[in-house]
Order: structure tokens, then C-alpha cells, then sequence
């Protein structure tokens, strides 16, 4: 009897494992796909995720958003750009007003450039813009961040009402292993988020809340080190 318990568990546990090993593999499959891709067409806004700000000055990584939007918006995919991101405690700047500085320096009126000032994550910025953007009948959008973030922005733009498509930078520092590492971990947050919302993740303050051990598997990915940031920073502000 006792083995038969345990011939039972065994079996129970490999088709568990089988069904979550197949679950994640696709995700990973769709996470690099949509990364690889670029959707970009005639919207209403383009939306620009926020990364690191050092003092008002955007980091590589954001500017390397910000030049790809600017290179959209001159095209004339949209009209109006969102710059998104909050700041931490201590900082004078937001992610946002980096970006606007940046753009607007950069010969884009400040009547184009809407700003989202509160967000310290991918959800919480776009929760917030599409309030405002829906407020205005604006709800098809541009998404505008890192290859890798792609696939999870899609998902938070559809979970918050706006019909969006990626369009990600090609130019951003990071490369290569860093940028597999980081593909590694958008499987499993997009794996989670898929199964619980990403709105319901983001009150629970992150994916490791609900999935025990992730936290240990994934590097904080709003960590920019001194190599992609151009100086040294302790824990960048807002939306990654």
C-alpha cells in the first residue's frame, strides 16, 4: 500500500513538473519572440518605460529608450509621447522629468510629452498613463522599453485597457549574457503573471511574494551596474 502511495506521488509530482516545464518553455519561446520583434504603427501615444535617472540625467538605458521613441515620434508614428517613471526617496528627479528634459532638448515640444510621475513599476506606470490616456480617448499606443520587457509590457497594457504593441530599442547597453539573464526572468514574471494578473503581483509587491524561491533565482532587474549606468548607483528609481 505504502508503495503504491509513493509510486502514485512520484507519478503525480513528474506530471506536475512535465506540465510546468512545458508551461515555461513556451513563455520562453514567447518572450524571446517578442523580443525580436518590432510592431510599431500610427498610434495615439508612444510610452516610454522608465529606467535609471542620475540626477535628472537619463542613464544609458533610458536614453536608449528615449532615442528609439524619438526616432518613432519623428516618423510620425504618434502624436504624443509618455514618459513614465516615479523616483525614490532622496531623488530630485523623476524618471519622468529626466525624460522630458531629454525629449524636449531633443526638439520635441513639451505640448507633445505627457508625463506619469508616480510609477515604481512597469504596472503601476501603466495603470497610471492609460487613466489619463483613456480619459481622452487615446488607447491605441506604442510601447517603447528593452527587447526583453516586451512580451510583459504587452500583457500590462492589455490587462489595463489599452490596445498597445512593442516597439523596443536596438540600441540598448545591454547585451548578450546580461540581456539572456534578464529573457530568463521575464519567463517566470510573465509565467506568474499570466497565472495570477500582473495587477495582483504588483499589490502583493512582486512575483516572490507568490512564487516562493524566484526572488533567489532572479536578480533584481532595476540593479543598473556601473558598466550600463556610466557611474555608480545604489538602487535606480522607478520602472524597469
Amino acid at each position: 500500500m505504502i508503495r503504491r502511495i509513493f509510486r502514485i506521488s512520484l507519478i503525480t509530482a513528474g506530471v506536475i513538473f512535465g506540465i510546468i516545464f512545458v508551461y515555461l518553455s513556451v513563455t520562453f519561446v514567447q518572450v524571446w519572440m517578442a523580443s525580436r520583434r518590432d510592431d510599431a504603427k500610427k498610434s495615439d501615444a508612444i510610452i516610454v518605460l522608465g529606467a535609471a535617472q542620475f540626477d535628472g540625467r537619463p542613464s544609458k538605458i533610458l536614453a536608449a529608450r528615449l532615442d528609439h521613441a524619438l526616432d518613432l515620434y519623428k516618423k510620425g508614428i504618434a502624436p504624443k509621447i509618455v514618459v513614465t517613471g516615479g523616483n525614490q526617496p532622496g531623488d530630485r528627479f523623476t524618471e519622468a522629468s529626466a525624460s522630458a528634459k531629454y525629449l524636449h532638448e531633443h526638439g520635441v515640444p513639451e505640448s507633445a510629452i505627457l508625463r506619469e510621475v508616480q510609477g515604481h513599476s512597469s504596472w503601476q506606470s501603466l495603470a497610471a498613463a492609460a487613466r489619463f490616456l483613456k480619459a481622452d480617448e487615446m488607447t491605441h499606443v506604442v510601447l517603447v522599453s528593452d527587447p526583453y520587457h516586451s512580451a510583459r509590457i504587452d500583457d500590462i497594457a492589455r490587462e489595463v485597457g489599452l490596445h498597445a504593441v512593442s516597439s523596443p530599442t536596438r540600441t540598448s547597453p545591454i547585451k548578450g549574457a546580461g540581456e539572456w539573464r534578464r529573457i530568463f526572468t521575464e519567463t517566470l514574471r510573465v509565467g506568474a503573471g499570466r497565472i495570477f494578473g500582473y495587477g495582483r503581483l504588483d499589490r502583493h509587491r512582486g512575483v516572490e511574494k507568490l512564487v516562493p524561491g524566484l526572488a533567489t533565482l532572479c536578480a533584481p532587474p532595476c540593479r543598473v551596474s556601473r558598466r550600463y549606468a556610466g557611474q555608480v548607483s545604489a538602487a535606480p528609481s522607478g520602472v524597469v
